[in-house]
C-alpha cells in the first residue's frame, strides 16, 4: 500500500501569496526556503540573525516542519542587502524586496504541494491518480490535519488550559496558536457530526452558506433552494471557528443545535471562546474545499508517485492524502467516504 513519509525530500510546499512586495516601504519581504523548521522557529532564528525583535517579523501562514517549504516573511527596519545575505541554519533567503505593510496571517491565496508516495502496489498509481481527479471535481472535507494539534494533541490540551486560566502563556504568538487549536477541534467535531447525521453538504435550517467564487456568506433562507445550489457547486455550508465576533446560526435551528452539541462534546460552553476578545475574533470556514490539480497532477517516477496540487489557505495536504487512501480517516474509513449525502 502507498506510503507517505514527510521529509524535505518527499514533501514540498510553496506559498501562493495574496500580493507581491511593491519595492518600497519600511518592511523588507524575504522569500525564504526552509527545511525541518516550523515557521515560528524560522522567524525566531531570522530575528536573532538580524538583531530584531521576533514580533517585528510577519508571516502569512504556518508551514510544515518536515518538508521543504517556501514562503514570504516580512521584517521591519532592516537593510535589504543585509537581510538577503543573512546566514540562518535551516533557512535560505532566496529574494528580498521592500513593501509598505507587515505581512499578516491570511495574506495568502493558498499553497502548492508536491508530494512523493512510496511503496505503491501494482496498479495503485493509476487508482490514486483517478481518485485525485475525483477530488478536483467533488472536493475534500476541509478539516484540520493532525499538525494543528501538536504531538499527541498537546496543543489542544494546552489551549484549553490557557482558555480557562489554568496556564499562562506570555508569548502572544504561541498563545494564539494554542487557542486556535481549540477552535480547530470545534470545527473538526462539527464536520464529524454533519458527516454522520446526513452528510457534510446536506443543507440544514440556519446554515451559514458561502459563495464559492466570491467568498460572501449568507444565512440559508430556503433549504430546498440552497441544496440545489450546493449540489451545483455554487455555494457550500460553513462550520464555526468560534470567537468574539464569529457568526453563529440562529437559536432553534438545526445548524445551531448541531454546533452547540459539538462544543458540548469537547466540554466547552457556548460563550467560552467568544470571551477571549479581539485576540481571537473567530470566523466561518467552508466544510468542503476543492483541490486544484497541477499539470501534470501525477508523475509516475522510478522511486514512487509524485502528486502536484494546490489548496486554498488553511487547508491540509495530509487530509487530501487520507482521502486518497494513503492515510486513513476516522475508524479506518477513507475520509472521502464522508463527503456528500449518505447512501440510501
Amino acid at each position: 500500500m502507498a506510503r507517505f513519509v514527510p521529509s524535505p525530500e518527499t514533501f514540498a510546499v510553496e506559498e501562493i501569496p495574496a500580493y507581491l512586495p511593491s519595492g518600497e516601504g519600511e518592511h523588507v519581504y524575504l522569500w525564504i526556503e526552509k527545511q525541518n523548521l516550523t515557521t515560528l522557529e524560522a522567524a525566531n532564528r531570522l530575528a536573532r540573525a538580524l538583531g530584531v525583535d521576533a514580533r517585528d517579523i510577519g508571516y502569512a501562514g504556518m508551514k510544515d516542519r518536515r518538508a521543504t517549504t517556501r514562503q514570504w516573511l516580512s521584517v521591519l527596519g532592516v537593510d535589504t542587502i543585509r537581510a538577503q545575505e543573512a546566514l540562518v541554519d535551516g533557512l535560505r533567503v532566496l529574494a528580498a524586496s521592500r513593501h509598505g505593510n507587515k505581512l499578516r496571517v491570511g495574506h495568502l491565496h493558498g499553497n502548492r504541494f508536491n508530494v512523493v508516495l512510496r511503496d505503491l502496489a501494482a496498479g495503485e498509481a493509476q487508482t490514486i491518480t483517478a481518485a485525485l481527479n475525483e477530488l478536483a471535481v467533488h472536493g475534500v472535507p476541509n478539516r484540520y490535519g493532525h499538525q494543528r494539534f501538536g504531538g499527541g494533541g498537546g496543543n489542544l490540551a494546552a489551549g484549553l488550559a490557557v482558555l480557562r486560566g489554568a496556564r499562562r502563556e506570555p508569548d502572544g504568538r504561541r498563545r494564539k496558536l494554542l487557542l486556535s487549536a481549540v477552535q480547530s477541534a470545534v470545527f473538526n467535531r462539527v464536520l464529524e457530526l454533519r458527516a454522520a447525521e446526513g452528510g457534510l453538504l446536506t443543507v440544514r435550517t440556519g446554515d451559514i452558506l458561502e459563495k464559492v467564487v466570491s467568498g460572501g456568506q449568507f444565512v440559508c433562507a430556503d433549504v430546498a433552494v440552497e441544496q440545489v445550489r450546493v449540489d451545483r457547486g455554487e455555494i457550500v455550508p460553513t462550520g464555526p471557528l468560534p470567537g468574539s465576533r464569529a457568526r453563529r446560526p440562529a437559536s432553534g435551528t438545526a445548524a445551531r443545535e448541531l454546533e452547540d452539541r459539538a462544543l458540548s462534546s469537547l466540554g466547552l460552553g457556548a460563550e467560552e471562546l467568544s470571551q477571549v476578545g479581539r485576540f481571537l475574533p473567530g470566523a466561518r470556514r467552508p466544510v468542503v474545499v476543492r483541490v486544484t490539480l497541477g499539470v501534470p497532477a501525477a508523475i509516475d517516477e522510478s522511486d514512487g508517485l509524485r502528486l502536484r496540487f494546490s489548496l486554498p489557505a488553511g487547508s491540509y495536504a495530509t487530509v487530501v492524502l487520507e482521502a486518497l487512501g494513503v492515510g486513513e480517516g476516522r475508524d479506518g474509513e477513507p475520509v472521502l467516504a464522508s463527503i456528500g449525502k449518505p447512501a440510501s
